[in-house]
């Protein structure tokens, strides 16, 4: 039986602005099993990016409780999240988010590398290997595609051996073909390193690959849909 990776209980974002409060997310319920694929969908401002992030650590939340590999995130500060995403959560941002000042190579290593990990250099050579940049270990962010970039991006959110892969509009850059092959690519992955998949996506392609689909409108879930 799949046991609860990530869920949030009455979660709730609300901010301050010069108009007043505003209310991002109001009283969010959710849970995400090991190993599910779940896709985020709504219009632009509709509090999904804003969910993703308070799931994953990012950020925090102004109201209820979120869990996250067994950790209670409300509970804890910066450092402590940062604790808890080092061990169990990978990323990909659709703005790729590389430091260029690194390699292919040593930016796929820099997880394991943080951990203290021995063995880092040959598990991120592989990784750049299997999504097809073996030739491109030693080029920097700024002499490699977009596509390349987001591959990259993606052998070093698995480099980290995540439980939950967390991605932001990771085809949102990208033109339709080079988005397709991007998406195969981080479903295969996901599959063979059997991690829950949670993604933030406008693509309907992208999303109905998912085995859910949640739904946000105006801060609340408006629906949840199984595959």
């Amino acid at each position: 039986m799949s046991s609860t990776v990530v869920s949030g209980k009455g979660v709730e974002k609300v901010v301050d602005t010069a108009a007043g409060k505003l209310v991002i997310l109001d009283g969010i319920d959710l849970e995400i099993n090991e190993g599910e694929t779940v896709a985020i969908v709504g219009a632009s401002g509709s509090g999904k990016t804003t969910l993703l992030g308070i799931l994953a650590g990012l950020d925090s939340a102004t109201g209820g409780s979120v869990q996250l590999a067994g950790e209670e995130l409300t509970c804890l500060d910066e450092e402590a999240r940062a604790l808890v995403r080092g061990e169990h959560v990978g990323f990909v941002f659709q703005s790729f988010q590389l430091l260029a000042s690194l390699t292919a190579l040593e930016n796929v290593m820099l997880p394991a590398e943080l951990r203290g990990e021995s063995l880092a250099e040959t598990q991120a050579v592989a990784l750049l290997e299997k999504v097809g940049l073996g030739d491109r270990l030693g080029h920097y962010p700024r002499q490699l595609s977009g596509g390349e970039q987001q591959r990259v991006a993606i052998a070093r959110a698995f480099a980290s051996n995540p439980s939950v892969l967390f991605a932001d509009e990771p085809t949102g850059n990208l033109d339709t073909h080079t988005g397709e092959r991007i998406i195969e690519l981080l479903f295969e992955l996901n599959r063979e390193f059997g991690t829950t998949l949670v993604m933030v996506t406008h693509d309907n392609r992208l999303a109905e690959r998912c085995g859910r689909i949640i739904a946000i409108e105006a801060g609340h879930i408006q629906r949840t849909e199984t595959a």
